[in-house]
């Protein structure tokens, strides 16, 4: 699915991009490839059982798995990074924070494989991101946003693309339709550091905001982000 011109959404099952198992929903993660003259940034990587339908997705828009240069996780769950070991024999470059490096490389409970009922294959990333660094990648600057609280790897990623400020959010917005938080069942998740990072988040500007499933936010996307902190204070307080 193209989201704007060289942006694509070419994985996730909660909106049928990808297709995991009958009656899942939430076992594969959205991933998202962009294209430069450089060659294609992805970000997150879906379970890995999908991988096929992910490149797949992308042949349908001329694009190459052989020119897929970085995956940039947002966290290190199963449905969001469990394909990043396929990807690595590929020779294709993996980012993630250091919280989510660790666990991605130990591939233990916090991946949470066991509630997919599947085996987490560790792999270990190249490039370590830190809250409030700039990423220079296939010519387009990247801004690394610490959010930690869904697990304590989570990160998000903006940057200006077509005029407009993206917002690569991972899973510390709920989607569209699909409730204002990511699942609160993480090994690591930490309901007081998720509020804080709400609070955090909310105070960021962006145009389009790309969750970690679902649909995709065009329209004044920080008002669902100040819909999900007022339901945070409300309920975890």
């Amino acid at each position: 699915m193209q989201v704007l011109k060289g942006l694509y959404q070419v994985g996730g099952d909660l909106n049928g991009i990808t297709f995991d198992q009958q009656g899942a929903l939430w076992n594969d993660g959205n991933s998202y490839i962009l294209k430069t003259p450089q060659g294609l940034l992805m970000f997150d990587c879906g379970c890995g059982d999908t991988m096929d339908q992910i490149f797949r997705n992308m042949a349908y828009w001329d694009l190459s798995p052989d020119d897929i240069k970085y995956c940039i996780l947002t966290h290190s769950h199963f449905d969001h990074a469990g394909g990043a070991h396929l990807l690595k024999k590929r020779g294709v470059k993996l980012l993630a924070s250091k919280e989510a490096a660790a666990s991605v490389a130990a591939g233990d409970e916090r991946c949470c494989g066991f509630l997919y009922h599947k085996t987490f294959h560790p792999v270990e990333v190249d490039q370590i991101v830190a809250d409030g660094e700039v990423l220079h990648l296939l010519g387009l600057d990247i801004e690394v946003i610490y959010v930690p609280g869904h697990s304590m790897g989570c990160t998000a990623y903006a940057f200006n693309y077509e005029g407009k400020r993206l917002m690569i959010s991972g899973d510390l917005i709920g989607t569209i339709l699909g409730g204002d938080f990511g699942w609160s069942g993480s090994i690591d998740f930490d309901k007081k550091i998720y509020t804080a990072s709400l609070m955090k988040f909310a105070k960021i500007d962006m145009d389009i905001m790309l969750p970690g499933h679902g649909l995709i936010h065009f329209h004044n996307p920080r008002y669902k982000v100040e819909v999900a902190l007022n339901a945070a204070l409300m309920e975890w307080r």
